[in-house]
């Protein structure tokens, strides 16, 4: 899914958004959700090291995913060969 990159005026308008919300008694969790933010129980208290942290742990995962299918085609097919008769 690709993510959307939000302008400074986008950014600020949220937050507003957000600061109204829970001046009316909503708890930032209520707040978030009401604005169409993330989850907060998917990345609620994650530091941006963190956030960066896992961006390079979920591409390092996609690229290890593509080998091993890579590698299982290349086994299938040399089974394949070996298991022919000359």
């Amino acid at each position: 899914m690709a993510r959307k990159a939000y302008g400074v005026e986008q950014i600020i308008a949220k937050l507003r958004e957000i600061e109204l919300l829970c001046n009316q008694g909503n708890t930032i969790a209520e707040a978030a959700r009401q604005a169409d933010l993330l989850p907060m129980e998917e990345y609620g208290g994650m530091l941006p090291s963190d956030m960066k942290r896992l961006k390079q742990l979920e591409e390092e995962n996609g690229k290890l995913k593509k080998l091993v299918a890579d590698l299982s085609l290349d086994k299938a097919m040399l089974q394949d060969v070996l298991s022919k008769k000359w």
